[in-house]
């Protein structure tokens, strides 16, 4: 029976890596989607057959309520809150690993001392990532309203870091850990995973939330070693390694090094720059309508206040209608639009926006400058112009998307409040620049209506 087990493991591991391949491209993401899942039943079913497995009424109870809540949960979550969603499904994931590591200790059951030191590891990382996870999944969900900041913040994480290590170590060293060494260990790994996120703003929170997730792996990986399951060894290494390799993505796009992100991250509170020149101007449906019907290519850039408006479908509306006047329209994503990697990407899939005209920053920055209008849909951050210009602000030599360099800028956003930073947008004071403002649901559906109006 047990080969008949290892077996299934590495067809599992074999489907897990296809299923990972096939999520790179949005055209495939939902077939690897599904793969993996499938693997992850069949992972889950032979696990049961383990030799001397026991507790199978507890063990199927819970996969029952944890399966029942997953379902109902990820039926009902909106679109827009599919990032906080992620960060706390992935907050379990290092919890669970954490959880399997405590249990361990307390049974006395680990024995060896790379086992004891991958356990030791693998709680460590598992409880940061769950605290971690739910600071990030409460500022996301707008519970925690503010980033909070202790004072000599970076002393204190790098304290209450050496003190948890001491304490592991303490553990991998004892032939016998106590539990109260056991007990304060946890604490204090739980302390140092919601300290180290709990500064970190909205701008850093897609790297944060790849960070986390690479930890889980980590730690699910570690846990697995120490319980002799390959099937958990493979996962934890796939998701570490995938969540590592796109934290560093993450981290590239913002040209902002992961350590600035921990010890130095953009808090999202005003901050002041340099000076700002201009004034704002407003635009109405019409004339809005009318610069876009008019056109030869429109370049849309939607971000996190489409999102909120639930806009996607109207968008993809008024760029078919567009369209059919002979307007060429695309889309630009930055690689940290939204509040997830990712997000606006699914956003668009959603509503129906065929792949081969959404480009990332590297495809389409080129091309702003040939496009007569630049509509901005409820981003910010990602197309202010200060990341070239001003070296004293938090996201200088961040790469953003040239919308400024359009002929034509229209910016379609519900208030004149900064972004998420918290750095005011030198775009909106730009010449070629006009706002808009207002949800982008209602705004969108007014140049709808105007652009059919224009029709003939």
């Amino acid at each position: 029976m047990k080969w008949i087990i290892d077996l299934a493991y590495v067809g599992v591991a074999v489907v897990f890596i296809f299923g990972l391949k096939a999520m790179s491209s949005p055209v495939t993401a939902r077939k690897g989607i599904v793969w993996a899942g499938w693997a992850m039943i069949v992972a889950t079913l032979v696990t049961l057959f383990w030799p001397g497995m026991q507790n199978f009424a507890w063990m199927i109870l819970a996969i029952v309520i944890g399966g029942s809540l997953a379902w109902v949960s990820g039926k009902r979550v909106a679109m827009t809150d599919m990032p906080q969603m992620v960060a706390i499904y992935n907050g379990m994931g290092g919890g669970a690993a954490a959880a399997i590591a405590a249990l361990e200790f307390a049974r006395g059951e680990v024995h060896g001392t790379m086992v004891t030191i991958l356990a030791v590891l693998g709680a460590l990382i598992g409880s940061v990532a769950f605290s971690g996870s739910c600071i990030a999944f409460a500022k996301l969900q707008g519970i925690m309203k503010k980033a909070f900041r202790l004072p000599a913040q970076n002393q204190v994480n790098m304290a209450l870091a050496a003190v948890t290590a001491i304490l592991g170590l303490a553990i991998i060293t004892a032939d016998h850990p106590g539990m109260l060494s056991i007990g304060l260990f946890f604490i204090l790994a739980l302390a140092l995973g919601a300290i180290i996120t709990s500064p970190i703003g909205g701008a850093d929170m897609p790297v944060v939330i790849s960070l986390l997730n690479a930890f889980t792996g980590l730690a699910v990986g570690f846990e697995g070693y120490v319980l002799g399951n390959p099937a958990l060894v493979v996962a934890g290494i796939v998701v570490g390694a995938s969540g590592t390799l796109l934290t560093q993505l993450m981290a590239k796009a913002m040209n902002r090094p992961i350590k600035n992100v921990i010890f130095a991250p953009i808090s999202g509170e005003a901050v002041e720059g340099e000076a700002i020149e201009g004034t704002m101007r407003e635009i109405g449906a019409l004339d809005a309508a009318a610069t876009m019907r008019y056109a030869s290519k429109v370049i849309i850039v939607p971000g996190y206040g489409m999102a909120v408006a639930g806009a996607q479908h109207k968008v993809w509306e008024m760029t078919q209608l567009l369209e059919e006047a002979g307007v060429e329209v695309v889309f630009a994503i930055h690689p940290v639009a939204g509040r997830m990697p990712g997000h606006m990407n699914v956003l668009l899939a959603e509503a129906g926006v065929p792949y081969d005209k959404i480009f990332d920053l590297e495809e389409i920055n080129a091309d702003f400058a040939q496009a007569d209008v630049a509509l901005i849909i409820g981003a910010n951050d990602v197309v202010n112009p200060v990341a070239r210009t001003d070296k004293s602000s938090p996201i200088y030599g961040m790469p953003i998307l040239n919308a400024d360099m359009a002929q034509n800028v229209i910016v379609v956003k519900r208030g004149k409040g900064s972004g998420y930073s918290g750095i005011e947008n030198a775009l909106f004071y730009k010449d070629n620049c006009r706002m808009f403002y207002g949800s982008a649901q209602q705004a969108i559906g007014e140049v709808i209506q105007h652009v059919k109006s224009m029709e003939g």
